[in-house]
């Protein structure tokens, strides 16, 4: 990807390029779309698009990128209302299923460039990393508090349970799994509490900061 535009026209003109691609992607995939019909849905000229990008991956990549700011918020420090941590977690969780459900045809996309460009999958492993060191941070705070299993390691732990709760969404809502919403959000919040340890009173001012 180039450096962002500096002014307002350019910065307006890559949003429209973002936006085109992302109805480009999901109605033709990845392979099929070409960087004319993206430049066409954008109403812009194609060689406006290699102003701001150097090809698909780069555009998709900055579309992925609209779509993980909506899947990190809300963030788990904001407790909100909640008075008890698991119901915390269960917000969060509905939350992210609800708008990886919305964007089931750009995270399957995802999956897809992930295993034939090399720089895509290296892209897509450093933003992981954001909801990894969310729910670490979490788990270190519970663990300090003597509300989570101490001898696990925190990195560790979001490792897997962030794998849980993605792989669980991709079942669900790219591969089709017929499963009801509410339900996988109960199931992966009674997972992610009984793999830690936490006990169902767990306060939920223990996680914030």
């Amino acid at each position: 990807m180039t450096a962002g535009p500096s002014t307002a026209r350019g910065r307006a003109t890559r949003q429209a390029i973002v936006d085109g691609a992302r109805a480009v992607f999901e109605r033709d995939g990845f392979l099929d779309a070409r960087i004319t019909d993206i430049a066409a849905e954008a109403g812009v000229a194609t060689g406006s698009f290699y102003t701001y990008f150097v090809d698909k991956s780069a555009v998709l990549a900055a579309v992925l990128g609209e779509v993980q700011e909506e899947l990190l918020h809300p963030r788990l420090s904001h407790a909100g209302h909640h008075e008890r941590f698991v119901d915390l977690l269960a917000a969060s969780h509905r939350a992210y299923l609800a708008v990886y459900r919305d964007n089931a045809r750009l995270m399957a996309l995802r999956e897809q460039v992930a295993t034939i460009d090399p720089d895509f999958r290296e892209l897509r492993r450093r933003r992981g990393r954001p909801f990894i060191d969310r729910n670490a941070r979490t788990i270190e705070r519970l663990q300090a508090a003597g509300l989570a299993d101490a001898s696990l390691d925190p990195d560790l732990a979001a490792r897997t349970i962030s794998g849980m709760v993605s792989r669980a969404a991709y079942s669900a809502f790219v591969l089709g799994d017929d499963v009801d919403f509410d339900a996988l959000v109960a199931t992966v919040t009674r997972l992610w509490m009984g793999a830690l340890g936490i006990p169902a009173d767990a306060p939920a001012d223990a996680v914030v900061r």
